[in-house]
């Protein structure tokens, strides 16, 4: 923590004193003392019950006594000098024993390309946030990889499995196979060599890592060697043919489970020591060969054995996605089977869309296994300004007054970060809390924090932030459906759960701060979103404007507001996204290639990068699920496809023929096909004015 601390402050660190004491707990959750010693040497001095409650101490300090901010986008910490001394002690404990951050999907959206420095960095903004209990899921395919040749696969075998990186996540649920494959071994190799220094810095700050457990799912090799095995071929998965999906899943009740469970779990616990936390998920997505109770008992029964095998202490930790993902299947008896397959305490189910669809209520609590109340909010890593505040606000604290309630703590699941900070902050903080935040007031401090000053225009322009975009009420899903980042057709969802004059509103404030504010990294990073949001809603506009000239054959109409899309606000878009280094699509292709050894695995994690953003598949089976709104992705891709969109509808007015979707289709794949293989080098550096470009949209589209 120490370490952590001169990371982040510099010589600073030295006016702050920090120590661990887990007798401060007392048995209980975790727990921080803050307080200012006699003498001058030293500012204020933190202990924790843990390393995790002692950076979570400091960084209550930097941000309620010094004004500090930190997030993905960046930080601010600008510190007062001297640093401020407190008046009186302060003792925190948290409500729940566990802050539990990350999704499975996560790794291969966000985490895929990333090297030890940018994994650093996340690990100290953990600890600062107070998050206790993560996976730690690197480098499993390299023991997997060692598990299957000495059970007797040959290489092309375990070749066929493995998909390429960027899909790493739906090969370890048992969704897909060998697409974007296979994996090199150089791969490996980095893999397991950034597993050790996550599972070290981790543990070393007090987190409990989550290591992988098999969840029953096979290569078709595993059948040649071993032919009387009991295995089952699963349907295929989502868009996917049995060409990449169609995964065999071996029977929990064949001897083969607990050999081939046992003999992983032994071997992953031998390379990385364990926490006795192991992660598994059988039916992600994917239907169970029968409903039968009975059946569902003796699947989780035998998943947990086969870590029982290996660690004695193993406790399950399972995502709950499942129960809500397909309701008709799992009715409560098939619910309570599942889960009453394993001793009542040894598993944690993570309620991994409690904000908008809790399953605890519906299950009398799980039905007596712990679970932890999670926040999913992001699907794809998509951009676009979204938050359910009203819920996380009060669902926890719902939550925990439950009858009978077993909810061990709360949770951070999006599918993709580096988005949306404001609701992360909010988050971590509630996991703090033993009540709910009042919302105006907390988000007029955010935005004074984040950037280092007090500005009414910036605070007036968060509040409306807050009671729009970021209060979806009811069942909300943040996927971005706008018609900018979706493939065009006549039938396109533009609707929107907030008033849009709030955003322009919101876009018109932060302009207005810029003088004031524009030295600030995060105030810039602001303004860049907050515009995009602000096109994507003129975006949505001008195709209404598009589709109603071509329904009424009113072809002027139709090349005015196609021309104004197409030449002037999507490339304005670009330039805009193209003027800050987190909105760049080179810094995410760089990425992918700075991974690879050789020119030939450049070009293999390049076109694994390129495709997860676009066609997610060989043939758009999964269209555009990752969309990103990026420097150069906007203009090569998202672009081209509105120019054939328009070009096709003049077309048809001036022959008469009528618009057909399906062969715009086929001509639409082609372009962005043509995209992921274009070879264009993307620059990873920003370029252009920020606040120039924003204020030239704003003049030109302030509605």
């Amino acid at each position: 923590v120490r370490a952590l601390a001169r990371r982040l402050l510099g010589p600073r660190a030295a006016a702050v004193s920090l120590s661990v004491d887990p007798a401060l707990a007392a048995g209980g959750p975790d727990s921080y003392r803050l307080w200012s010693p006699p003498g001058a040497a030293v500012a204020v001095a933190v202990t924790g019950s843990s390393g995790v409650a002692a950076a979570a101490g400091l960084y209550r300090y930097l941000r309620d006594f010094c004004g500090c901010h930190l997030s993905w986008s960046g930080a601010q910490l600008r510190l007062p000098d001297p640093l401020p001394r407190l008046r009186a002690e302060i003792r925190t404990a948290a409500p729940g024993r566990y802050r539990y951050y990350q999704n499975v999907c996560t790794q291969s959206y966000s985490f895929v390309w990333w090297d030890w420095a940018r994994w650093e960095r996340e690990i100290d903004w953990m600890a600062l946030s107070g998050i206790n209990l993560a996976p730690a899921f690197a480098g499993q395919e390299a023991v997997w990889q060692r598990v299957y040749r000495n059970l007797g696969l040959n290489q092309s075998e375990i070749d066929k499995y493995f998909t390429g990186p960027a899909f790493l996540a739906w090969n370890r649920m048992g969704n897909l196979r060998r697409w974007a494959g296979p994996l090199p071994p150089a791969w490996h190799l980095k893999q397991l060599y950034l597993q050790y220094r996550i599972v070290e810095r981790m543990r070393s700050l007090g987190m409990t890592t989550v290591l992988p457990a098999f969840a029953g799912h096979v290569p078709q090799g595993i059948l040649r060697v071993f032919p009387r095995v009991n295995a089952t071929r699963l349907g295929h998965w989502s868009h996917f043919d049995c060409t990449y999906s169609c995964i065999y899943l071996l029977d929990p009740e064949d001897p083969m489970f607990q050999v081939i469970g046992t003999l992983f779990l032994k071997e992953l616990i031998k390379e990385f020591g364990t926490d006795h936390v192991y992660s598994a998920d059988t039916f992600n997505e994917m239907t169970p060969l029968s409903s039968d109770p009975a059946y569902l008992s003796r699947v989780s029964n035998a998943i947990f054995r086969s870590m029982t095998g290996a660690d004695p202490k193993a406790l399950w930790l399972m995502q709950g996605w499942l129960f809500q993902h397909q309701p008709d299947f799992w009715q409560p008896a098939q619910v309570r089977a599942l889960l009453h397959g394993v001793p009542l305490g040894r598993m944690i189910v993570l309620d991994l869309f409690a904000e908008s669809k809790p399953v605890y209520q519906w299950t009398e609590s799980f039905y007596g296994q712990p679970f932890i109340w999670c926040m999913l909010h992001n699907f794809g890593g998509n951009h676009g300004l979204f938050g359910t505040v009203e819920a996380i606000n009060h669902g926890p604290f719902a939550a925990r007054r439950f009858p009978n309630s077993t909810m061990v703590g709360t949770g951070l699941v999006p599918e993709g970060i580096e988005q949306n900070d404001m609701v992360y902050e909010l988050m971590n903080e509630l996991g703090w809390r033993q009540e709910p935040l009042d919302l105006p007031s907390w988000v007029t401090r955010y935005a004074e924090r984040r950037y280092g000053a007090p500005n009414a225009a910036a605070a007036s322009a968060w509040r409306l932030l807050l009671r729009s975009v970021y209060n979806c009420t009811g069942i909300c899903v943040n996927h971005n459906h706008s018609p900018l980042v979706r493939r065009p057709s006549l039938h396109m969802d533009t609707g929107l759960w907030y008033n849009a004059s709030d955003v322009y509103e919101a876009w018109r404030l932060l302009l207005s701060a810029g003088a004031e504010l524009g030295s600030s990294p995060t105030f810039l990073y602001d303004l860049v979103d907050v515009t995009r949001q602000a096109a994507q809603q003129l975006v949505s506009d001008y195709y209404l404007s598009i589709r109603q000239a071509f329904q009424s054959r009113a072809l002027p109409e139709l090349l005015t507001a196609g021309g104004v899309l197409v030449y002037d606000l999507l490339p304005e878009l670009d330039s805009l996204l193209s003027s800050h280094s987190l909105f760049l699509l080179g810094r995410w292709l760089e990425n992918a290639r700075a991974m690879a050894t050789s020119d030939r695995e450049a070009e293999q994690y390049e076109l694994n990068a390129r495709n997860q953003l676009t066609l997610w598949g060989p043939s758009g089976n999964i269209l555009d699920y990752a969309n990103k709104q990026l420097g150069g992705l906007v203009l090569d891709y998202y672009s081209v496809r509105w120019s054939l969109f328009v070009s096709v509808l003049v077309e048809s007015l001036n022959s008469g023929r009528p618009f057909h979707q399906d062969q715009f289709n086929q001509a639409v794949f082609q372009v962005e096909r043509g995209f992921i293989y274009n070879k264009k080098h993307y620059p990873a550096v920003p370029a252009g004015d920020t606040m120039e470009i924003s204020r030239k949209l704003f003049l030109k589209y302030y509605p």
